[in-house]
């Protein structure tokens, strides 16, 4: 297993090794759109914007209202009409249509994909490089949060923009703190498990702490514990760490927690969290107003916390903004105005306070918002903390799948962590091996 060095600095989560910049060296896929002739230039000046186009959303964070809001507002501005279309339920559904779609001439011409989704798209050849069609619509991407933007750069380009982007958080309930007799959130782990001790004790709610099921993204957050230990689920493509010592550390200690003051929710943790059920989650900031709005107790949050090893570093996450290498050159233009349009430092101040995903322009104005509600700025003080995910997770394909079903059976099961763990690392290193390997080469 080849562990390349990265060629570039790491500004945001999506930190690509040497072996996958060599993609482009191996030809590459075709990004230059429409019908174009493969590797043409498009002269971008010449190009008049398309009166339609179509955007996929799997509307993140129930956010379809104010996207329908934001795109009656572009259409009012700019006499450019959006077709808002459901992509799916979530990323994953939204990821296949648009894989699906693509060679049917329904592909649309901006898409929602995550975290883990967008690199396989880019694999494929079916996203634009949207640097010079957005200085051509005169989209300025100086404003964006450096983290988020460049977690799209590859071989020198970016292909996409930051939208509904979050960070895990730590949610307490701040009644059951004080039933307890608990005057701060924890700042690690060891005091995670003091903490939930006392509420146990305390008997404040049917569960301390609840860690997210399978279908709930765990090998998301939980990226935060293990690297707290010292583990981690991959160093680029070297998979040897998710089978480290540290790593196992990291998830017996999940492990030994769901033994005592610990649960595995059967849904989205947020529920039981709002009901009063558990009294501590970690849950995505896209959840924060949901939270705000369902919960009938304070709410508080709080920084990740740290390990034996490191302190709370946070992966980030979430959704960005792509144009499609399918669309005619009029409509990836207007994909472009789009785009900027959905992610401006005004509109992402709107997104942001309705929905609880972080603004992703460093000029937003969220005073008012921070003011009313506080617990929106401690998502975007912990980008201080942010660090690139693991490749495992976002770039393997079947590696976050593969990881959620460990961390099921570790967290259900009395199965033993290290023996689980090296069986992942085999699994991974077979998925590389049969799906990435020679891509990279």
């Amino acid at each position: 297993m080849r562990n390349p060095t990265s060629r570039r600095t790491t500004t945001g989560m999506a930190a690509l090794g040497t072996a996958v910049l060599a993609l482009s060296a191996c030809g590459g896929p075709d990004t230059s759109g429409g019908d174009q002739v493969a590797g043409e230039a498009v002269d971008w000046a010449q190009v008049e914007p398309a009166e339609e186009i179509v955007f996929w959303s799997n509307h993140p964070g129930g956010s379809v209202e104010q996207e329908e809001a934001l795109i009656a507002a572009f259409a009012e501005e700019t006499g450019i009409s959006v077709r808002l279309e459901n992509s799916g339920a979530n990323y994953e559904e939204t990821s296949q249509a648009f894989q699906t779609s693509q060679g049917t001439g329904a592909t649309p011409d901006v898409v929602v994909l995550s975290d883990a989704t967008w690199f396989p798209n880019y694999l494929a050849g079916s996203l634009l490089p949207v640097d010079e069609v957005l200085e051509a619509a005169e989209v300025s991407t100086d404003g964006y949060v450096e983290a988020l933007y460049e977690d799209y750069l590859y071989e020198g380009a970016h292909y996409g923009v930051p939208y509904a982007r979050s960070t895990p958080l730590f949610y307490y309930n701040v009644e059951h703190y004080e039933q307890a007799g608990i005057e701060a959130p924890p700042e690690t782990w060891e005091e995670v498990a003091e903490v939930s001790e006392r509420l146990v004790e305390a008997g404040t709610a049917g569960s301390a702490f609840s860690f997210p099921p399978q279908d709930e993204y765990p090998a998301w957050w939980m990226q935060n514990l293990v690297w707290g230990y010292g583990g981690a689920w991959s160093d680029e493509w070297d998979l040897a760490p998710v089978a480290s010592a540290e790593t196992v550390e990291a998830l017996q200690f999940a492990q030994d927690a769901t033994d005592s003051w610990a649960s595995v929710s059967s849904g989205d943790p947020a529920d039981d969290f709002s009901a009063g059920a558990t009294s501590q989650i970690v849950q995505s900031t896209g959840s924060l107003g949901g939270i705000l709005d369902t919960a009938g107790f304070e709410v508080g949050v709080a920084f990740l916390p740290g390990g034996p090893q490191a302190e709370g570093q946070t992966p980030t996450g979430g959704a960005g903004l792509m144009v499609s290498a399918a669309s005619e050159p009029e409509e990836q233009m207007a994909a472009a105005m789009f785009v900027g349009f959905m992610t401006d430092a005004e509109n992402t101040a709107t997104f942001s306070a309705a929905t609880g995903y972080m603004p992703v322009q460093q000029d937003a104005d969220m005073s008012a918002v921070y003011a009313e509600t506080p617990q929106f700025e401690v998502a975007v003080d912990q980008l201080e903390r942010a660090r690139s995910q693991d490749n495992a997770r976002v770039f393997l394909p079947g590696g976050d799948l593969e990881l959620s079903q460990a961390l099921q059976r570790i967290l259900t099961s009395d199965v033993d962590v290290a023996t689980e763990m090296e069986s992942v690392q085999a699994s991974l290193e077979e998925l590389y091996e049969r799906d990435l390997a020679s891509e990279l080469e």
